[in-house]
């Protein structure tokens, strides 16, 4: 697809990076050319220097034949009126904005359905739905939905004496493998496909399919808490801190915010009436301790230094090694460090809007009949995805036993959801038109079920 993206921020940039690996034709509009250039050079990309919301720009970039607009300022102002322009430009066109401030949270359907968007999407809103989906279950490191929240992703660490340590996954006992379906292992940088025969270690990190019930008995049958949080510790008082805050209280989890600058806790104040906002630098030792470190149930780190919030997980670890720690951290190259000196689970902006935005043009690929994607989720860190297939015609792949299909390596049928049943599938299972079916695999650019089979020719 033909996508225009303006505003080559964190966001911009590593939305204009995931999507050119994609295979889509982008190009990226700035005001400042350095940073156009920094993009656009770091793939098969066109950058032009302007203001993304001047028509003749957005002529420049190709409006009248691109096909989605994604605009991503620092402005949410000149993001709409950026997808305003396009619209009037290319009636056609399908329109992407970023919008953080929390004024406008209740007007989303306003601005959808006056400026013709297709999407909206607030990256501060989205990491904190992520991280309150961990707060309420605590043993996961992640967490994503799949088919409308049937079925969740997980992610958990086989920790010292787990009963998983050393067992093949075809030995587990019958109710785990009936009720979850193990899907991906990481072992240092080694990502696995799981199969039967793979055999669970140590130190892995685990990938598994299950609905949120079947989820919590998972856990509670290889003796892992499953109890959600009943209150967190945030440091630092940004857009994040307060969208976080806010769904944490409506779901009776007690909240204190550490801020350093007297006006924005005096804002929180007067926002989050049930929170507790401490004016201090949640950097120094002495503040944090007084303030019930050491007695948390969670830590999350959202200052907006990355190395700060590094350091101040690694303290709460070592001071309260029971809590729930959450690290923020904007740049990836910080992850192969961070997870060798384990500062609990690592949430990525950037990442998550960029995955967000990538499933949502997947599904408009298909809307379009190129693509049977439905959803699409990047699951170990990028290392392979979790794609759901709506099976529309019958193909090769249908009404013929998963055990006789050739499946290129690499791929694994994960889960067949059939009207309102979801099963894991074994080798005698079917795949049906009707049927929607997640899989999970480090080969990227699938469109079509049958880009599973292996090659023919």
């Amino acid at each position: 697809m033909k996508i225009i993206i303006v505003g080559c921020g964190k966001v911009g940039s590593s939305l204009a990076i995931a999507l050119s690996k994609e295979g889509h034709d982008i190009t990226v509009i700035d005001t400042d050319r350095d940073v156009v250039n920094l993009t656009a050079g770091s793939g098969d990309m066109i950058g032009i220097e302007g203001n993304g919301a001047s028509l003749s720009v957005q002529k420049e970039a190709g409006i009248a034949n691109a096909e989605v607009l994604v605009a991503t300022t620092v402005s949410d102002e000149l993001n709409m009126l950026c997808c305003l322009i396009a619209k009037k430009s290319n009636k056609n066109i399908k329109t992407i904005v970023r919008v953080r401030n929390p004024i406008y949270l209740d007007e989303v359907s306003f601005f959808r359905e006056e400026l013709g968007l297709t999407m909206v999407i607030n990256p501060e809103l989205a990491a904190a739905r992520e991280i309150a989906r961990l707060l309420r279950f605590p043993s996961a490191m992640k967490i994503d939905t799949l088919s409308g929240g049937r079925v969740e992703m997980l992610k958990f660490k086989i920790e010292k004496d787990s009963p998983l340590a050393g067992q093949k996954i075809m030995d587990l006992a019958q109710d785990i493998r009936n009720s979850v379906q193990i899907c991906a292992v990481e072992r240092g940088d080694d990502v696995l496909i799981a199969n039967g025969s793979t055999v669970l270690m140590e130190e892995d990190r685990v990938s598994f399919l299950a609905s949120p019930l079947n989820a919590s008995r998972f856990f509670k049958t290889i003796h892992i808490e499953t109890h959600a949080v009943k209150d967190a510790m945030i440091i630092g008082g940004s857009k994040l801190a307060y969208y976080l805050a806010k769904q944490l209280l409506d779901t009776g989890i007690e909240v204190k915010i550490i801020e350093r600058k007297k006006s924005r806790c005096i804002e929180l104040d007067e926002a989050l009436t049930n929170a507790t906002i401490i004016n201090g630098d949640g950097t120094e030792e002495t503040v944090i301790m007084e303030e019930g470190l050491d007695r948390a149930q969670a830590v999350v780190a959202l200052t907006n230094i990355d190395e700060e919030n590094i350091l101040l997980s690694l303290y709460a670890k070592k001071q309260n090694p029971k809590a729930k720690i959450i690290t923020k951290v904007n740049r990836m190259m910080f992850d192969s460090i961070v997870e060798e000196i384990d500062v609990g689970t690592i949430v990525h902006t950037r990442s998550i809007v960029a995955d967000l935005v990538n499933a949502t043009i997947r599904s408009m690929q298909n809307s379009m009949g190129r693509s049977q994607v439905e959803t699409l989720v990047n699951i170990l860190d990028g290392k392979a995805e979790a794609l759901e297939f709506v099976i529309r015609e019958e193909s090769e792949i249908t009404d013929v036993p998963l055990q006789e299909l050739k499946l290129k390596d690499d791929v694994i049928v994960a889960c067949i959801r059939r009207r309102n049943n979801v099963m894991y599938p074994k080798g005698g299972n079917t795949i049906k038109v009707g049927d929607r079916v997640v899989i999970v695999t480090t080969h990227r650019g699938l469109d079509d079920i049958t880009d599973i089979l292996e090659d023919q020719r």
